[in-house]
């Protein structure tokens, strides 16, 4: 997929295709351990690296954020992506988790706590999904500044496949977004 239109920062705005994928496919993207912004990038460049598997559309800035759940640990580098993929839900969820493993991170973490590198299905098009290991949408995107402000730059019109309502909305309806500052260096 190679595409001749850019956006504002000169990111190749790729079509995406039925062949690739009908759906609007969000990953969160995070890393508080080692360097934090080159742990990012490399996910972002293995998640990618195959393009008829998953194939980039847009990303966010990089934001640097408080933790969540835990505290008391270095501050998140945190991002957004959207994606085509010709994966299923499930093996889209293996094949980021085999990322994160082969990035260094261990398969059973400390929930919430710090880590090398952090990759979330946020949204997979309007799909509602819930097994044992995976639910779409995110079960705590909407109330995650780190997320919706970074998904909110790529998606605002976004709308929630189960509470209905935009990106755009559920980052107004933030009590608290203080700890989540966009950081300007290059994506």
């Amino acid at each position: 997929m190679v595409s001749d239109r850019h956006d504002e920062r000169g990111m190749a705005v790729l079509k995406v295709t039925d062949k690739v994928t009908g759906q609007r496919v969000f990953i969160a993207i995070g890393s508080n351990l080692g360097d934090r912004l080159e742990n990012c990038r490399r996910a972002i460049e293995l998640i990618t690296a195959d393009k008829k598997k998953v194939a980039l559309v847009r990303r966010s800035s990089f934001y640097e954020t408080e933790p969540w759940g835990v505290t008391g640990q270095r501050t998140f580098i945190n991002l957004a992506i959207e994606v085509g993929t010709s994966l299923s839900p499930v093996a889209l969820l293996e094949f980021l988790k085999s990322i994160e493993v082969g990035m260094g991170r261990p398969p059973l973490s400390i929930r919430w706590g710090p880590r090398l590198i952090d990759l979330d299905i946020i949204f997979y098009g309007d799909k509602i999904l819930e097994t044992e290991y995976l639910v779409i949408p995110h079960p705590y995107a909407h109330l995650r500044a780190f997320v919706l402000m970074p998904l909110g730059e790529i998606a605002p019109d976004f709308i929630h496949p189960l509470l209905g309502v935009k990106v755009s909305e559920l980052i107004e309806a933030i009590p608290d977004n203080k700890g989540v500052k966009k950081l300007k260096v290059p994506t």
